[in-house]
């Protein structure tokens, strides 16, 4: 469960892992309806059968889709959140690097390093978080990034 505390305060856990989401399942259907959603209709996404002949052996999520699922996770996550937060908005990527296939029915958490918070004007707050996205029962990430999110108080 998430945590409220005082945005100065978080200033204090930078360097330090803050937060870890639920397992979210990245199904067929998902990524289905990711490609409606894109017009990324790529076989290695789509096609069962012609993706079983790749050496992924079968269908895997856009990396795009992936990167998407940041909010959900971040949502289903015990990261702190400030305390008299009114709205948050993405403020966009450092880098990203796509480091390992999402199969269908494989399921994802989020891992949440608070890189930098810094208060840019009165009540306007920019984090910087590393957010490095596992495989569960695969050794490496499907994904590591650093993320930046203003939020206002």
């Amino acid at each position: 469960m998430a945590k409220f505390i005082n945005p100065n305060e978080m200033g204090a856990l930078v360097g330090q892992v803050v937060g870890t989401s639920e397992w979210v399942e990245v199904s067929q259907e998902r990524i289905n309806q990711f490609a409606e959603a894109t017009g990324d209709y790529q076989f290695i996404h789509i096609d069962p059968v012609a993706a079983a002949q790749t050496p992924f052996g079968g269908t895997i999520a856009h990396g795009f889709l992936t990167l998407s699922l940041i909010p959900l996770l971040t949502a289903q996550s015990d990261c702190p959140r400030p305390e008299g937060i009114k709205m948050g908005v993405n403020y966009g990527g450092n880098r990203t690097r796509f480091l390992a296939p999402v199969r269908a029915g494989k399921r994802v958490r989020g891992v949440f390093k608070l890189l930098e918070i810094e208060e840019k004007r009165p009540g306007q707050w920019q984090q910087t978080m590393e957010i490095t996205v596992e495989i569960e029962g695969e050794p490496k990430p499907a994904l590591i990034c650093e993320w930046l999110t203003q939020f206002f108080v």
